[in-house]
């Protein structure tokens, strides 16, 4: 009995010795990644933040409410072995766009306004080309969750199709009725903007347009006509995708994705850090590995000049159990 339970133990040990306990962000843990035999490239995106401020990041709040799933059917759909919203559909400037979040977990608000936007100009035949404001949505949603400390990409969604949003680019851009106002944050030891340092604060909720922007508040208000869940299913994922455009999902981030620089991310070593939420925008195959392709909203010195690929069929880190979407009404 004594030998059995001393097998197990070692055995036990065996698998935690496997996987070490890495510093995060440190060069022995993208060491670790590149030598392991796995899909993607780990480097160094983080130089000069506070490790508060990177846990701050993951601002979704995971297994929250749900919105009613929309079956697509697919019967006659016939899907391209891989596929690329910012191909298909060139002329909607949005898809192609990296939006950086700063010191704040935002990013349930920025998925959804992302995605949001692409739709306008997707559903309208480039017609309607527009920014929705993650500022609006971040600092005036109240049932959407705590602002920069997390909230939940359904109630987002949702606020969407009840309250309307407004317009709004990135920090600094002075582009529609409420730009950001959250600055983008250093990763790099030498540079312009300020160090990345903890959790900001939420923005106050305003109800008007920045100084001499028209039309009113009120007016510049767009909304949505169906919002909802769509199935975790790879092939309903895929047509929802080809059929109305890029999605929000969120997923489980540990700590080696902070160090994704190239290929198909899955899951390698470190612990789990929290929810994020970002845009799905296509999928296919690299090396014979599928993917998702995905922007994230950590500015363009981050990954992939912003995008990531993640395994696609396998639920890699729960990216495929709570994607929501929704038809604009134009």
């Amino acid at each position: 009995m004594c030998r059995l339970a001393l097998l197990c133990l070692l055995s036990a040990l065996s698998v935690s010795w496997a996987k070490p306990r890495l510093p995060l962000l440190s060069p022995e843990m993208v060491q670790y990644i590149n030598n392991a035999d796995t899909t993607w490239a780990a480097g160094q995106n983080f130089h000069n933040v506070d490790i508060s401020y990177v846990k701050s990041l993951c601002g979704t709040l995971l297994k929250g409410p749900r919105l009613p799933e929309l079956v697509q059917s697919d019967e006659d759909m016939s899907l391209p072995d891989s596929f690329d919203a910012r191909l298909q559909w060139p002329n909607c400037p949005t898809i192609k766009e990296i939006r950086d979040q700063g010191s704040c977990g935002s990013c349930w608000a920025f998925g959804a306004a992302e995605a949001i936007s692409d739709r306008y100009c997707i559903h309208s035949n480039g017609k309607v080309s527009v920014e929705i404001s993650a500022e609006d949505l971040l600092s005036c949603c109240d049932a959407c969750g705590m602002g920069c400390m997390g909230g939940f990409p359904s109630a987002a969604w949702d606020y969407w199709a009840d309250s309307g949003l407004v317009t709004g680019g990135l920090y600094g851009s002075n582009i529609g009725c409420r730009p950001y106002s959250i600055a983008p944050c250093e990763h790099h030891v030498n540079g312009t903007r300020p160090p990345c340092i903890g959790e900001g604060d939420t923005p106050k909720c305003v109800s008007e347009c920045n100084a001499g922007y028209t039309p009113s508040y009120v007016k510049d208000k767009r909304f949505g006509k169906q919002t909802y869940s769509v199935p975790s299913k790879e092939q309903q994922i895929m047509s929802e995708l080809y059929k109305n455009g890029p999605v929000e999902a969120a997923f489980s981030v540990y700590e080696d994705f902070l160090l994704y620089k190239t290929g198909v991310y899955q899951h390698v070593t470190g612990q789990m850090l929290g929810g994020h939420a970002i845009k799905i925008l296509g999928w296919g195959k690299e090396n014979d590995t599928p993917y998702w392709l995905v922007a994230n909203s950590w500015n363009t010195d981050w990954g992939d000049n912003g995008f990531f690929k993640i395994l696609r069929g396998k639920d890699e880190c729960g990216i495929e159990s709570e994607i929501v979407a929704g038809i604009p009404r134009l």
